[in-house]
């Protein structure tokens, strides 16, 4: 009896239990995480996208700056890629290592107007972008048009 009041209950509680998640634990994290990424993901695409529209606005200025100066040194719209850059350039980014081109770009001209365009290269991420393809004219008229040409109106991706 002796014995037996110096044990505590205390020391045996907990003694032959194993330390470790439960199957319900580890599925309430996993639903957690599923949710999570089923957040992150859609806006992270969303971001990117609208990093590559940024390449494709500053891409159609800069193409257009460049056919301003031509006319105003020649009076006449350039239209070839080479009377502007030196080279062909028919995509955006321009072509570097690692690198991917989102959009492709063309220019219409007559003597005395033009219109740019970057259009979403379909085997890319930019593939199902809302804001479509961007345009540019000599006035300076910004749009967004669809594959078929057609206007998209109702976003401000410009």
């Amino acid at each position: 009896m002796k014995y037996l009041s110096k044990l505590k209950f205390s020391d045996h509680v907990g003694k032959d239990r194993q330390a470790g998640f439960t199957l319900i634990e580890l599925m309430v994290v996993i639903v957690i995480i599923g949710i999570l990424v089923a957040v992150a993901v859609p806006a992270y695409n969303t971001s990117v996208q609208k990093s590559h529209r940024t390449d494709a606005k500053t891409a159609l200025l800069d193409l257009a700056s460049r056919e301003e100066k031509f006319y105003s040194l020649n009076n006449e719209y350039s239209q070839t890629a080479s009377d502007l850059y030196g080279s062909s350039v028919t995509a955006f980014p321009k072509a570097q290592s690692g690198t991917t081109a989102y959009y492709s770009l063309s220019v219409t001209a007559t003597t005395t107007t033009f219109k740019a365009i970057a259009s979403i290269i379909t085997t890319t991420q930019q593939n199902g972008d809302p804001c479509g393809d961007f345009t540019i004219s000599n006035t300076g008229v910004t749009a967004n048009q669809d594959a078929s040409e057609n206007a998209i109106t109702g976003l401000s991706c410009w």
